[in-house]
């Protein structure tokens, strides 16, 4: 890890009496067990500091890993450290205060875009910024404390963007971290009941994604969700974005998006994913990025979305001549 980049941290921190979390909009696994896990490793190690998290939307999906705090008056982020976890990019950041704080510190994991930070670490080769808190707790251990409910908030965003550790990120150090985080008494029976226990009709849209699936010449797989079939099968944006987990397995098809409408009715949100092909690319045309294999985007019409496809196809055509071994 970046040793001096932790220390420089750990430093700011020690130097603000107020330290306020931030994360972006749409919150994955990953971005709430991040500033959660970050939360409480400062709350227990600086009991006279106050800690506190803003945020702007929340997940349903996760609610079972406890609320927020309640958002403030502009006054009370002036004196502030601020800090912004698992975010590329300033215009992703859910509460637009951050910019009001004394000093901003950035850590995230995603391919470096904006540094908007005072203070910017970003580890891109780590498989989740949960793995970064985490390995922030383990290199300042001596300074720092830790317990079993940080450590639940980190281990529920590990398992959740490493793919249950399946995802090329996952390394060796990972899965060290994994087992510290294991050791502190997490709970994997109830927090895999809460992450992956389904309603019946999520089993039933599902099965309606396996069986409306669309493939390209070259094989990507995609589907289309708009609202109607959302209202019928009872899901969030939320969960009709699972569609794309569920296209994850198809021999020969090397990338798979899922296109979700939204409440807005000019916005369709993209979800690309990939095995061996980097995607994040991809997502760049279309007010997005990412990850190389984990990317989002955006499209305001039928015809950007026809564009993205191609292109996607386009990707992956040149990816099988040039390479062997792929699936």
């Amino acid at each position: 890890m970046n040793k001096a980049a932790a220390r420089r941290v750990l430093d700011t921190i020690k130097k603000y009496d107020r330290i306020i979390i931030f994360r972006h909009f749409r919150p994955d696994g990953d971005a709430v067990g991040s500033t959660k896990g970050l939360k409480r490793i400062l709350e227990l190690s600086f009991p006279e500091k106050e800690i506190v998290l803003q945020n702007c939307d929340f997940s349903d999906y996760l609610t079972f890993l406890g609320g927020e705090d309640e958002l403030r008056e502009d006054g009370f982020y002036a004196e502030a450290l601020g800090i912004v976890v698992d975010t590329a990019t300033a215009a992703r950041i859910s509460n637009k205060k951050f910019s009001l704080c004394k000093e901003l510190i950035k850590i995230d994991h995603h391919i470096p875009v904006e540094d908007y930070g005072d203070i910017n670490w970003v580890e891109e080769e780590r498989s989740s910024s949960c793995e970064l808190i985490s390995a922030f707790y383990y290199e300042m251990r001596d300074e720092l404390k830790i317990d079993t409910e940080a450590a639940t908030y980190l281990y529920a965003g590990l398992v959740t963007d490493s793919g249950r550790f399946r995802f090329r990120s996952v390394s060796g150090e990972t899965m060290r971290l994994a087992g510290m985080l294991l050791d502190l008494g997490v709970d994997t029976d109830l927090l895999y009941a809460n992450l992956y226990m389904k309603e019946l009709s999520e089993f039933k849209f599902e099965a309606y994604v396996l069986g409306n699936i669309n493939i390209t010449e070259n094989g990507v797989a995609y589907i289309y969700i708009d609202r109607a079939t959302m209202a019928e099968y009872g899901l969030s944006y939320e969960s009709a974005s699972a569609a794309v987990s569920y296209m994850d397995s198809i021999k020969n098809s090397l990338i798979w998006i899922a296109f979700i409408d939204t409440a807005d009715e000019s916005e369709i949100r993209v979800r690309l994913r990939s095995r061996f092909v980097t995607v994040n690319q991809i997502a760049e045309k279309y007010e997005g990025g990412g990850h190389a294999c984990a990317s989002g985007a955006t499209v305001h019409s039928w015809a950007q979305m026809d564009e993205l496809i191609a292109e996607a196809d386009r990707v992956l055509g040149e990816f099988k001549k040039q390479n062997e071994g792929w699936l």
